[in-house]
């Protein structure tokens, strides 16, 4: 079991179940989400016991392909989740994990919309866009 939360302590989460290897994403949304590249892993969402309080948000991504909707702190802003309908995982925010320190990166995705001054590290995985099909599948740990 893992657990983690926002800044303000007004929401609380648990995973359940194994956490997918991270992705570092530099797209414009994950960026103007979090300010900078988004480090995500994702949890199955049968998996990730999530709280039924008000404290909780969900807005639409606006420019995701996916139809994706990003869930946050009303309270405090903290960027917390990811979900695409009809997937059967929900990205969350590696940092809010209470100890991330067992995550691993995979790689770094959407590079081609990094800014210079986040640029993907070496000796990583990059990718232009997402993460693609023929990429070796990524771990759950």
């Amino acid at each position: 079991m893992r657990a983690g939360g926002c800044l303000c302590g007004g929401i609380r989460y648990v995973v359940r179940g194994p956490l997918r290897d991270v992705l570092v994403c530099h797209c414009v949304e994950c960026r103007r989400w979090t300010g900078r590249a988004w480090a995500a892993t994702a949890a199955r969402s049968t998996d990730l016991e999530l709280p039924a309080n008000e404290t909780l948000a969900w807005v639409e991504s606006p420019h995701s392909a996916l139809g994706a909707s990003r869930g946050f702190c009303r309270r405090c802003g903290t960027s917390l989740f990811w979900r695409a309908p009809g997937s059967e995982q929900i990205s969350l925010a590696a940092g809010t994990l209470d100890d991330p320190s067992a995550l691993r990166v995979a790689a770094h995705i959407w590079v081609e919309q990094a800014v210079p001054w986040d640029p993907p590290p070496a000796g990583l995985p990059t990718h232009p866009r997402g993460y693609p099909p023929e990429a070796p599948p990524l771990a759950w740990r």
